[in-house]
């Protein structure tokens, strides 16, 4: 006779959880696939991996020209993760990204395009890695792709106090490029 199962709450908790992810992930990953501008598309170039990513883009309260208090961009920080939900790069100023084996790079963005599936949505990139660090995965990468961008724009409140921070969440696939 077999014996009832018993739920265990977090176990159910973080299999749905990694569904969930699953399914953004691949969502991130068709979204790449069906719109990527001719512009963001460096000739030649192969990919060496496409993460899908979570985070916030930082803005600080400065002064303008007119000397009126606006959102400035200050940096990203996110989290990319491969198609298994295996965290495998982080993201940060720079803009820099560093894998978890210890190799790094940094970019210079060469184009950007708007996403035509979210107009609020920050901007699509086409970055050039411009400098290297240690043997791994990224060591190969030419060109970085942003693609599928969700969200990340500036706060839609003004800010009031000169050094202010302000973090808005985003989404988007990231495409390293040889």
């Amino acid at each position: 006779m077999n014996k009832p199962v018993r739920s265990n709450g977090r176990a159910v908790r973080l299999l749905a959880a990694g569904a969930s992810w699953i399914a953004m992930s691949a969502s991130f990953t068709a979204g790449a696939q069906t719109a990527v501008p001719p512009a963001l598309q460096p000739e030649g170039a192969t990919v060496v991996a496409s993460l899908a990513a979570s985070g916030v883009q930082i803005y600080v309260c400065k002064r303008d020209a007119a000397n009126q208090l606006a959102w400035v961009f200050k940096a990203p920080q996110a989290d990319l993760y491969d198609a298994s939900g295996k965290l495998t790069v982080k993201h940060g100023a720079g803009p820099s990204w560093e894998s978890a084996d210890g190799s790094k790079i940094t970019g210079k963005v060469l184009q950007h395009a708007a996403n035509p599936d979210d107009a609020g949505a920050i901007p699509m990139l086409l970055l050039q890695a411009t400098d290297a660090g240690g043997p791994g995965l990224l060591s190969t990468v030419r060109y970085v792709q942003r693609l599928a961008t969700h969200g990340g724009a500036a706060p839609a409140a003004s800010c009031t106090q000169e050094g202010q921070e302000g973090r808005s969440p985003y989404t988007a696939q990231y495409v390293f490029l040889q």
